[in-house]
């Protein structure tokens, strides 16, 4: 299957305590965190992407621009989605929605690269070692 625009995927979360402003240091905001949205708008990127990736070939986020745009409490589900807009080489953005049980809580744009795993982990261990 060839990796073209109009490929999406879904991810339905239910908020826990875990998830939350209060356990990212904004006290007694017992509400869906900012930083826990965009994780999971990764996290649906990445899993759009799993089908179509060749062997040995992997991704890395370099760019993600979001907005935040309603709380949802602890016990609600959330559904992402990331719908792949663009592809230019090995670059590939995404759309990114979110909504809760009542109404969209987020939006935005992710950025992805393609990369050779094994050439982007020895980089990684080149950087390491020296």
């Amino acid at each position: 299957m060839a990796l073209e625009p109009g490929r999406s995927s879904e991810l339905t979360v239910v908020v826990d305590e875990s998830m939350t402003a209060d356990r990212m240091g904004n006290q007694g905001v017992n509400v869906f965190a900012t930083p826990e949205l965009v994780h999971y708008f990764e996290a649906v990127a990445v899993q759009a992407l799993e089908p179509y990736l060749e062997p040995g070939q992997g991704s890395v986020g370099t760019r993600v621009d979001v907005r935040h745009l309603a709380a949802t409490p602890v016990g609600m589900e959330i559904t992402f989605r990331a719908t792949l807009t663009e592809v230019d080489g090995r670059r590939l953005t995404f759309r990114l929605e979110a909504e809760d049980e009542k109404e969209r809580v987020g939006e935005g744009t992710h950025e992805r690269f393609l990369v050779d795993m094994a050439k982007f982990l020895a980089r990684i261990q080149a950087k390491t070692a020296g």
